[in-house]
């Protein structure tokens, strides 16, 4: 059964200055377009500047993983939030598009220690990622913005205790 992310324990309060990216697949664009609204509207609301949120297109959920390596290794950027949305359609394309976006966006938050967070939304049907863009069972760009807040500040407290 879906349902919402579970809430926050605690407001994170990023770093001063810090810039969070959204990566956004263009495929399935209108869809797209709410979680892209949704990661924003949590970076803001979770303290971010809105000048220092950037939001990136790639062509479809597979380029997710490059794109997001790439701004990890800029340096630039404190988190980031991938979305997209795989539908699934008659062939196995979907089992291959969502398992790499997924296996690829972990890997570059393994690889770089950022945190790169997951918004895509796979699907069975076109109402089903509706409904996960901000429909009955949540936004789920927000989420992943929501995530990468909470492990930015993760991140921060770790490096504290470290000293």
């Amino acid at each position: 059964m879906a349902g919402r992310a579970p809430a926050r324990r605690s407001r994170p309060r990023p770093r001063r200055h810090a810039r969070f990216a959204v990566v956004a697949a263009r495929f399935n664009e209108p869809i797209v377009k709410k979680l892209v609204d949704g990661a924003v509207h949590a970076f803001v609301e979770g303290g971010v500047a809105p000048e220092a949120v950037d939001v990136h297109w790639v062509p479809g959920s597979f380029e997710l993983p490059l794109a997001a390596q790439r701004l990890a290794s800029s340096r630039r950027y404190a988190g980031i939030a991938c979305v997209g949305v795989v539908i699934k359609g008659e062939t196995p394309h979907f089992d291959y598009v969502a398992r790499e976006a997924a296996s690829g966006i972990r890997q570059v938050a393994l690889a770089t220690g950022l945190p790169v967070t997951f918004g895509v939304i796979t699907a069975l049907t076109e109402a089903q990622a509706w409904a996960r863009a901000g429909g009955e069972v949540g936004n789920r760009g927000a989420e992943a913005a929501d995530a990468a807040l909470e492990m930015a500040d993760f991140g921060v407290r770790m490096r504290r205790v470290r000293g």
